[in-house]
């Protein structure tokens, strides 16, 4: 495929293993062997070389996933020097991108060619590879998750091979692997399709939440990029409205001093302050929440796409988040609300709502539908099975689709009926890994598949902090 090849840089054998840890701090593995390839080369070898030892690999990102998706005891692939952005036909907005590399140096690079990612969400410390392989994505109603914006892709398969697919070069490996939570194959290079680089104007301001959801449908149209936070135990929408500019109009950013006091100050650390203070002290949480909204001011600014796009998050938290039929958002979110009133929980983080065009990806969540997605989180320190499964079982009814990098409790029985193409899927994947080496517990339960060629899928010493019943019990241990 015209664009795509291996790296240039010889690679590294296996390093000392080291016990892996996510970033949510809900998945703990102790991989016996860790490989830093230096190359795709140095991929193809250490997938060949596992194979025939019939051990196992998972290919690991950045960690952003609250999901043991990157999880395994045996063989843990770092892909952290398969980077960088290399143009292939600037004109066309197609460049190609090393796996490894992370978002926020994919937006960087890409301005340098005067291009950018069509959409982003509000994380950009993922690597590529890892975003595309959980269906990532930003909101927009009118844009599809980030693997709406992939042409081709170059794999490592089982066995060792290296293989190149698109929608024209076997296109049923490029439709299951695009969004393929890395059970296909691992990926080495990404072909991008990038806009030119352009500005988003922002408007972020308060609303009541009744009027965002009644006119929900209306509203998500009216702007390129909308989204709107909801804090429990409030009636106020904090909406965020991204309207899309050339750079010719000219950018008019917050000063400097604004934006440190809005996102380092009061989005992180008086935040995490209210929410230490409301898991001490429950019964504050409605009155925090109140004064929460209340700190957060209007404002109105314009900036390149990826500053508007991405946010620093340093407050850890445990996250579920579900795509759903986009007309059914607000009557969902209404349930959820008396659902919330019912239970009588205190809840110091926001839901977060985002919505997407259909994408084509076979596992994508938003995949052949208009979606709305709804995010629901809990400060990292607080209990959360009780919250998230209880809210799930909403989602759940509304035929909502989990997003596979974060917490959820379905499997592949549950989702099977949920994706038109996940049979085919599962046949794409019997092929290209007959014998499993791709395979994990976390992947068998969510795609099916416990024999894969005749061979019992590995079983892992995870430490996993899960929303499933038998997992309950580890969810207060110190990870």
């Amino acid at each position: 495929m015209a664009g795509l090849r291996a790296g240039a840089l010889p690679h590294a054998g296996p390093v000392a293993s080291t016990p892996w840890r996510n970033w949510s701090r809900t998945v703990e593995a102790h991989p016996r062997t860790v490989a830093q390839p230096r190359d795709e080369a140095g991929v193809a070898d250490v997938v060949a070389r596992a194979a025939a030892a019939g051990r196992t690999v998972r290919p690991v990102g950045s960690g952003h996933s609250g999901t043991p998706v990157a999880a395994g005891d045996d063989v843990s692939l770092d892909l952290r020097h398969l980077t960088g952005v290399r143009p292939v036909d600037p004109a066309r907005g197609l460049v190609a991108v090393g796996a490894g590399t992370r978002l926020d140096a994919l937006s960087a690079g890409l301005l340098r060619l005067g291009l950018a990612v069509a959409n982003l969400g509000d994380i950009d410390r993922q690597t590529l590879a890892g975003a595309l392989a959980t269906g990532t994505h930003g909101t927009g109603a009118a844009f599809g998750s980030l693997a709406s914006g992939v042409r081709g892709l170059r794999l490592v398969l089982a066995d060792g091979r290296v293989v190149t697919c698109s929608r024209e070069e076997s296109p049923d490996l490029f439709a299951a692997a695009v969004v393929g939570l890395g059970a296909f194959g691992v990926v080495t290079e990404v072909l991008l399709h990038c806009p030119p680089a352009f500005l988003l104007a922002a408007d972020e301001h308060h609303e009541p939440l009744a009027a965002v959801l009644d006119g929900f449908e209306q509203r998500t149209a009216a702007a390129d990029h909308v989204e709107f936070y909801w804090f429990p135990h409030t009636a106020v929408a904090m909406v965020k409205e991204n309207v899309r500019r050339p750079l010719s109009t000219g950018a008019d950013p917050l000063p400097r001093w604004r934006a440190l006091l809005d996102d380092e100050v009061l989005a992180n650390g008086l935040f995490a302050a209210t929410c230490t203070a409301g898991t001490l002290l429950p019964g504050l949480v409605p009155t925090i929440n109140r004064l929460s909204t209340r700190a957060v001011t209007p404002r109105r600014y314009t900036d390149l796409s990826h500053g508007v796009f991405t946010s620093r998050r340093r407050v850890r938290f445990r996250e579920m988040e579900y795509a759903l039929p986009r007309a059914d958002l607000p009557e969902v979110l209404r349930e959820v609300q008396r659902l919330i009133a019912r239970r009588g929980w205190r809840l110091p983080f926001p839901l977060e709502v985002r919505v997407s065009a259909p994408d084509e990806a076979w596992l994508s969540p938003a995949h052949g539908r208009d979606t709305a997605w709804l995010s629901v989180q809990q400060y990292g320190a607080a209990p959360f099975v009780d919250y998230l499964t209880g809210v799930e079982e909403v989602l759940v009814a509304a035929r909502g689709r989990p997003h596979w990098g974060k917490l959820h409790t379905r499997t592949a029985g549950d989702l099977a009926p949920l994706y038109p193409r996940f049979a085919d899927a599962q046949r794409v994947r019997r092929a290209v890994d007959p014998a499993g080496t791709f395979a994990s517990p976390h992947l068998d339960r969510v795609l099916g598949g416990r024999v894969l060629g005749g061979r019992d899928a590995p079983t892992t010493r995870a430490t996993v902090v899960d929303l499933r019943e038998e997992a309950q019990s580890v969810h207060h241990s110190p990870l």
